[in-house]
């Protein structure tokens, strides 16, 4: 067993949307284990930023204090075309408590939460992955395979992970936040496939010799979307869509160097690439890179399940969808989903919870999504200046906030009070 007393729930996962929803259920009474096949949490990432709805959950949970003061403040997304300052999105347009974007490294955001999960002796088994997973009744049996290295060979060594025990267990519930390439997911049966084009990002992190501005910078142009980032430390990051990667990867042809994010390797690219790409898509920013800290080449899919969950397994975050990455709304949406969802497990564990709970949460944030991905009606207000109704299906996509605040944030988008 996992534990001499199984846990009432298993979470598989554990990015910020597992470890958030282990932290809910554990401060709630909630027997709760979480695993991850990972040795630590991520050293890099492509989520960088907290909207202002997931502050307010972490703010629940008591860590919105500690996320707050190692974050940069953004209270404003701006939007180009070239050298133009075409809008711009006062976050403080939003009610509540919070009203600005955190931007911070994901990392940040885990070891915050793992420390909770801590404090609360609920440990993260690293190195861990399921491996089974059966209905059993009004319980679910469960396989957890712990994963350890292996070295083989004489005149090379080779390293591998692989089974050293597989631990048995029963619980009332498993939760899936495994992510892109989810066992859950796939144990469930549920397809995962394409909703609409993906798109291609160079993305670069440095640091630079001049202030970097205090906002979030989305350039759109014709075709493509391009977004800068503040970062704490003086550093921040670009993402350029481009078209055709060879060109970038042909600079760099006789490279090696790749790097790893959540277990896959990406394309190092050279970063004198990055100059062109300012120049020809920001020639307002002006500082100089230097010290660029990563660079990759990379693809965003759009993606949707065809559910959520079923009996007494379901699924949130990257496991149920992916989008591209500017407006940070899949690890963000997933928080979300993790809150809602973890609030009917516990109303179904207590007693309290309507048998159709789980299926109404699967209604929700499906029809949420396939909003936010353009499947269906785009909702919300109209946009009257011909620049932003041309660009509407993209601006969705480039605001840091979803649900509610999605659609408030869009019918504020104004000119910009002075250029910039």
């Amino acid at each position: 067993m996992l534990h001499r007393n199984e846990p009432d729930v298993l979470v598989a996962g554990a990015g910020p949307v597992g470890l958030f929803s282990a932290l809910r259920l554990a401060r709630a009474g909630v027997r709760v284990q979480i695993v991850d096949r990972e040795r630590d949490t991520a050293a890099n990432s492509y989520a960088l930023a907290l909207h202002p709805r997931s502050v307010a959950l972490l703010d629940e949970v008591g860590l919105a204090g500690e996320v707050l003061r190692q974050a940069v403040h953004v209270k404003t997304v701006a939007f180009y075309e070239g050298s133009e300052r075409k809008a711009e999105l006062p976050l403080s347009e939003l009610g509540g408590a919070f009203r600005e974007v955190l931007v911070l490294p994901q990392s940040v955001v885990e070891d915050v939460l793992v420390q909770a999960l801590i404090e609360r002796r609920v440990p993260v088994l690293w190195n861990h992955r399921l491996g089974e997973i059966e209905q059993d009744g009004d319980r679910v049996r469960v396989g957890v395979d712990r994963l350890g290295k292996h070295s083989t060979g004489y005149a090379s060594a080779v390293t591998e992970w692989v089974v050293e025990k597989t631990l048995q267990s029963r619980v009332a519930y498993v939760l899936g936040a495994d992510g892109h390439d989810s066992f859950v997911r796939r144990r469930l049966g549920f397809d995962y496939e394409e909703v609409g084009p993906s798109a291609l990002f160079a993305v670069f992190e440095f640091s630079v010799d001049a202030p970097v501005p205090s906002e979030v910078r989305v350039v759109l142009d014709e075709t493509t979307t391009s977004v800068l980032w503040p970062l704490p430390g003086g550093r921040c990051r670009w993402s350029f869509e481009v078209k055709d990667g060879g060109e970038i990867l042909d600079r760099r042809a006789k490279s090696r160097l790749a790097v790893q994010i959540g277990g896959r390797a990406y394309p190092y690219l050279d970063a004198s690439h990055l100059t062109s790409l300012v120049r020809e898509r920001a020639p307002w920013f002006t500082g100089t890179p230097a010290d660029v800290n990563w660079s990759l080449l990379v693809r965003f899919e759009r993606r949707l399940a065809s559910g959520y969950g079923a009996g007494r397994t379901w699924l949130a975050g990257d496991a149920v969808h992916m989008t591209g990455p500017v407006g940070v709304q899949s690890m963000n949406v997933g928080m979300r989903e993790a809150a809602v969802l973890t609030d009917a497990l516990l109303g179904l564990l207590g007693g309290s919870a309507k048998a159709d709970v789980l299926q109404e949460y699967e209604r929700r944030f499906l029809a949420e999504w396939r909003t936010l991905l353009g499947l269906g009606a785009s909702g919300g207000p109209a946009l009257t200046d011909p620049w932003l109704a041309a660009r509407r299906s993209r601006l969705l996509s480039c605001i840091p906030a979803s649900g509610d605040d999605l659609t408030h944030l869009v019918s504020r988008i104004r000119r910009p009070v002075a250029a910039s």
